[in-house]
């Protein structure tokens, strides 16, 4: 196991634990990439530098990146009108252009956009690491791009089967009228550049859905007040259903409310790590190293030992 990403609401730390996180591993030796795919970054402000889309180095051992959302969705549309133009050769017809501009702003298009950027850092960038550390956004955006193979999968299953059923017609009619125009067509699917495709990308979503349920340490961040709790706990289920360990919770800021809260018991079976308010604030990066997070470190560490299955 070689991946940690800090999962959370906005505003309870997912950043600043993160960044202390991954500190902590690389002054142990550890080569370590941090890597912030919120759009909202804060990354290199905690860090004390400016943060790019690649690595810069930080200090011995620690490299960081922001991801540019915006650049991440404009490269996933201009891929797929790449693909559809060489797979569909009437594309040409239509007016893709208008098409993929709606779609910049369509339902799932930020979800796939961040999917494909964590999977550029996981097969372009983390050979070069011991130990790849993601800042997430918020919980909705989160958890929609943590289901995405999961659901995604599912569609690419049922597509791959239409298009079967599909290239099977074409041959009958083929057989029965060798002169029918779709005596042309591609009848066969290993031939097929839309079967191709599905396949392909049926690929690149198991690769990531391994990524996310069998090599990832997944920590949610929350305060010490009810409404952290109950995001935890919608966490969790959503968590469960797309088959994705919870490995840890990471309460930050104790002691920074005097008002009454606890976990919920539905939570007692996940380690928990607390880091207390710091009213002085963190001003510099050495002063990440005051959250202690020596246990959640050693926690990682004996997971990625043992697997996390």
């Amino acid at each position: 196991m070689r991946n940690a990403f800090f999962l959370g609401k906005g505003g309870v730390g997912k950043t600043t634990s993160s960044a202390a996180f991954a500190l902590a591993e690389a002054r142990a030796g550890k080569r370590v990439l941090i890597a912030s795919l919120d759009p909202a970054h804060n990354l290199g402000d905690v860090l004390g530098k400016r943060l790019k889309d690649k690595p810069l180095r930080v200090e011995e051992n620690l490299d960081a990146l922001e991801i540019r959302l915006s650049a991440w969705v404009d490269r996933y549309l201009k891929d797929s009108r790449d693909e559809m133009k060489e797979t569909y050769s009437y594309a040409g017809a239509l007016n893709l252009d208008s098409f993929f501009d709606i779609m910049k702003y369509s339902p799932g298009t930020e979800e796939y956009a961040v999917l494909w950027a964590i999977e550029h850092i996981h097969c372009e960038l983390s050979p070069d690491y011991d130990l790849v550390v993601y800042d997430t956004p918020p919980t909705a955006l989160s958890l929609r791009f943590l289901a995405m193979p999961a659901i995604s999968n599912m569609w690419i299953t049922e597509l791959a089967k239409l298009r079967e059923r599909i290239l099977q017609r074409r041959q009958i009619v083929t057989k029965i009228n060798p002169e029918s125009p779709v005596a042309s067509s591609c009848v066969d699917k290993d031939d097929d550049k839309v079967y191709g495709r599905l396949g392909s990308i049926k690929r690149r979503l198991a690769l990531l859905q391994k990524l996310f349920s069998e090599e990832s340490f997944v920590a949610v961040v929350i305060n010490p007040d009810s409404l952290s709790v109950s995001e935890a706990l919608r966490i969790k289920e959503e968590l469960e259903r797309i088959d994705i360990p919870f490995s840890a919770i990471c309460v930050n800021k104790r002691g920074l409310s005097k008002a009454p809260w606890q976990l919920d018991a539905e939570l007692a079976e996940i380690p928990a790590f607390y880091f207390d308010f710091k009213p002085e604030g963190l001003h510099e990066r050495d002063d990440l190293m005051r959250l202690d997070t020596q246990d959640l470190v050693a926690a990682f560490d004996a997971a990625a030992s043992e697997g996390i299955r």
